[in-house]
């Protein structure tokens, strides 16, 4: 399928004006571009604008509420737990990780559950937003959508891809970023390999009767087939790690785990989150954590390197050579684009106006 490239910049102003179009504010509207787009940016299609066709029809169910805020059900100091009143994940947890970074500057640290918010998008980001303020994080994430990952030996799916991050920073350096679903591939990259018309790596995925396949048609059946399912990364350690984000991200934070009694909604994602943000400082190791960082770095990197290895990457070194291939440009497959398109004219049809199509702005 072939391969459209969209300027980054127009890219931004296109997603901006489509959810202005759709009534959010200035702020949910720029907060929502910039992260869909920077995710694009970091190389994470399955995290970027294709996502919006799955919003559109979520806002249209009256499932995603626009312009909404997070509300504060307990305030420990320390502690926060917060309700993103199912809004715009990139609007509301933009404003719960504020409110956790200004606890931990206070206190040193904030343990912050975060319930009930729309898709939240690329967790790194929030990593990303706390490592900018000199804060490390930790994020446990639950998925509430319908089930597509399969528990280690099982041949039936039972839960989201429960995505894991940690986000350190380091003094005069880019920050450290380890951000990955549980499952051994994302259901978007899946989404986009499907759109592509392309195969998915092997022992990502197995079929309705539990068989491995590298066909990514199986997440998208049709006329009533069942669906198949994604493997959990690293067989029962990416299994058992999904367990514990399910039940830290949802269980611990009064969200809802998934299961059939949770799954009310059609077109929604609903994210839990438990996030540990940290001020390292406050180990006083402040003088001593950089050149650590630095040391061990050049320690792994001097390791000879595998045939067909270019180089050792340190985590969020990847996300940063894409932003840079991808500054000016950003790639968007035919049926992505497509879907894009048919979008904005769902917008266009209850709204009245809308940016127009995608396409127009493809080369």
């Amino acid at each position: 399928m072939s391969e459209h490239h969209i300027p980054t910049a127009g890219l931004h102003r296109w997603v901006n004006d489509l959810w202005i179009a759709a009534g959010s504010d200035a702020r949910e509207a720029r907060l929502t571009a910039d992260h869909l787009v920077g995710a694009n940016l970091s190389g994470h299609d399955s995290h970027g604008v294709g996502m919006i066709p799955k919003y559109v029809m979520s806002w249209r169910a009256d499932e995603l509420q626009l312009n909404r805020k997070v509300s504060v059900l307990h305030d420990a100091g320390s502690m926060l737990s917060l309700d993103g009143n199912r809004g715009m994940g990139q609007s509301v947890t933009e404003e719960a990780m504020a409110l956790a970074i200004e606890r931990a500057k206070a206190h040193g640290v904030c343990v912050m559950g975060l319930r009930q918010s729309h898709h939240l998008g690329r967790v790194g980001h929030w990593a990303e937003q706390a490592t900018a303020a000199g804060m490390i994080s930790i994020h446990f994430v639950n998925v509430l959508s319908k089930p597509i990952v399969a528990p280690y030996g099982g041949s039936e799916a039972r839960y989201g891809t429960n995505p894991f991050t940690i986000g350190v920073p380091v003094a005069d350096a880019p920050p450290l970023v380890l951000d990955f679903a549980t499952s051994a591939i994302a259901l978007g990259k899946v989404r986009v390999a499907h759109n592509k018309g392309v195969e998915v790596p092997p022992g990502c995925l197995i079929d309705a009767r539990g068989v491995p396949t590298n066909r990514p048609e199986v997440m998208f059946p049709r006329d009533g087939a069942a669906q198949g399912a994604l493997q959990a990364f690293g067989e029962h350690k990416g299994y058992v790690l999904a367990v514990m984000c399910e039940l830290l991200g949802a269980a611990v934070t009064g969200g809802h785990t998934i299961r059939p009694e949770t799954l009310t909604h059609r077109h929604a994602v609903w994210n839990n989150m438990l996030a540990i943000v940290f001020d390292p400082q406050r180990l006083g190791t402040s003088t001593s954590f950089g050149d650590e960082v630095r040391t061990f770095a050049d320690w792994i990197k001097s390791s000879r390197l595998q045939a067909g290895h270019a180089g050792i990457a340190l985590p969020g070194e990847p996300e940063r050579q894409r932003r840079r291939e991808r500054a000016e440009t950003i790639p968007v497959d035919s049926g992505t684009l497509a879907q894009l398109d048919d979008a904005a004219a769902r917008v266009q049809s209850v709204c009245g106006t809308s940016p127009g199509p995608l396409s127009r702005l493809a080369a």
